[in-house]
């Protein structure tokens, strides 16, 4: 029996919901317009290169990555681009976009298409130089540019790299099918991160919830010296970097500090298999594997989807609307966002779409706050959300700092067990937000 490990603090266990584990990945298609922001990651949008009316392929390079903490943007379709505009996103605010009406893919892209699995890898220099120019980002949904991340400081040192491959939100399986059918292609691509990196010591973690990618994982990694699997319990946020750290390592990544300085890099399972394909087959990140599913949705599904793709269109796809939806929800229902505008585009952040009932959303009326104490027994980082709420409420930000608001994760663990439904997640968010504006 294998060591299952976890982290010690807080957490909760939730229903899964995982309507679509066993549901193979298909193709989305190409809709007749891709929509697609120059800023889908950490740090400054990317700096526009086409003009309209300018045709474009598969991988064309549409906006270079702009500063240090960037990433480029490239198109997911072979078309026309037909404007430049502020675009409604999904959460109703405008943001830079380019459009582009779609056309038959009569540009070949400039990717290797052999289906067969590349094994040799190449020199850390040229694997560098094809990471930084493939406008790969952490697919987990921190959107943190992949290149700053294997570029350690000199005065750091780096021993362990850790793939996540826990997927511990209700509903989503796009990791989870993607590590069982492209099992070899992920366990390549942590070959290629441990070379970029300088070290020999790789570890998928993996939810013991996941049997079927468990023994595939196990099977093969036994063929790549310096790549081991180890099993996670089944808990929420297991799959939070910090929570990770711990349960692998057994290390705590101190307050303010990052993974690094605790010698460690944790990757997303969808971006290893990122870096794989843009090391491996110069293919750049234009497209991901999204999860359609939610107690209302009609035919759930895991999709290949090329980026800008309008969420209408997935949902379309997964049997539309019912009258009993009653929000759609952008990422997992834990930490993901109410969606405001259905035709606004998917990026390289979401990982999946969700329609859900009154039920699920979980809609209730806020009550009084009964210092139960509930909050504070679940958060995994050992804060006092139910205080940072109070400070909120009225209106004392600074005093949030003593309650060290900006470590919150904003898994929303609080928010999920607070008996009075009070929306302390979003009290959290809003003292990190105003914590950062002021300093």
């Amino acid at each position: 029996m294998p060591k299952i490990n976890t982290f010690p603090l807080g957490g909760i266990h939730i229903a899964k919901e995982k309507l679509t584990a066993l549901s193979p990945i298909m193709d989305a298609g190409v809709p007749e317009y891709v929509y697609i922001p120059i800023k889908q990651h950490i740090g400054s949008p990317a700096k526009i290169l086409v003009n309209k009316g300018d045709k474009v392929k598969i991988g064309t390079l549409l906006a270079d990555a702009d500063g240090i903490c960037s990433a480029d943007i490239h198109s997911s379709v072979a078309g026309e681009v037909v404007a430049i505009e502020p675009t409604e996103g999904a959460d109703g605010y405008y943001e830079n976009m380019i459009t582009i009406k779609t056309a038959p893919d009569e540009y070949e892209p400039d990717i290797d298409t052999r289906t067969e699995i590349i094994r040799d890898i190449p020199e850390r220099e040229v694997i560098i130089h094809k990471i930084l120019h493939s406008g790969i980002v952490g697919l987990g949904g921190a959107g943190f540019p992949t290149p700053i991340k294997i570029n350690i400081p000199q005065n750091k040192k780096v021993k362990c790299l850790i793939i996540n491959g826990i997927e511990c939100e209700p509903y989503l399986t796009a990791d989870e099918r993607l590590m069982a059918e492209k099992a070899e292609e992920i366990i390549i691509g942590a070959k290629i991160l441990n070379k970029a990196l300088g070290i020999q010591n790789a570890i998928i973690a993996l939810d013991q919830n996941k049997p079927e990618v468990i023994e595939i994982m196990e099977k093969i990694s036994k063929v790549y010296v310096g790549v081991n699997v180890k099993i996670c319990a089944t808990k929420y946020p297991q799959g939070g970097e910090k929570q990770l750290i711990k349960a692998i390592t057994g290390k705590e990544v101190p307050s303010g500090k990052l993974p690094m300085d605790v010698g460690c890099i944790v990757q997303n399972a969808a971006t290893a298999f990122a870096v794989y394909e843009a090391v491996q087959k110069n293919k750049p990140l234009y497209e991901r594997i999204i999860t359609i599913s939610g107690d209302e949705c009609r035919h759930p599904a895991n999709y290949r989807v090329r980026i800008g793709t309008p969420a209408e269109y997935l949902i379309e796809k997964s049997g539309g609307i019912s009258p009993q939806v009653t929000q759609i929800i952008y990422g997992g229902p834990m930490m993901g966002a109410s969606i405001v505008n259905i035709k606004a585009p998917v990026n390289k952040l979401i990982g999946g779409i969700l329609l859900l009932s009154d039920q699920k959303a979980q809609k209730l009326p806020m009550g009084n706050c009964i210092r139960c104490g509930k909050c504070a027994d679940s958060c995994p980082m050992g804060l006092q959300p139910y205080l940072i709420g109070k400070f909120v409420q009225n209106n004392l930000i600074e005093a949030t700092k003593s309650c060290y608001a900006m470590d919150c994760i904003e898994c929303g663990c609080c928010a999920y067990v607070c008996p009075s439904s009070i929306p302390l997640l979003d009290y959290c968010k809003i003292a990190k937000a105003e914590l950062k504006r002021k300093n």
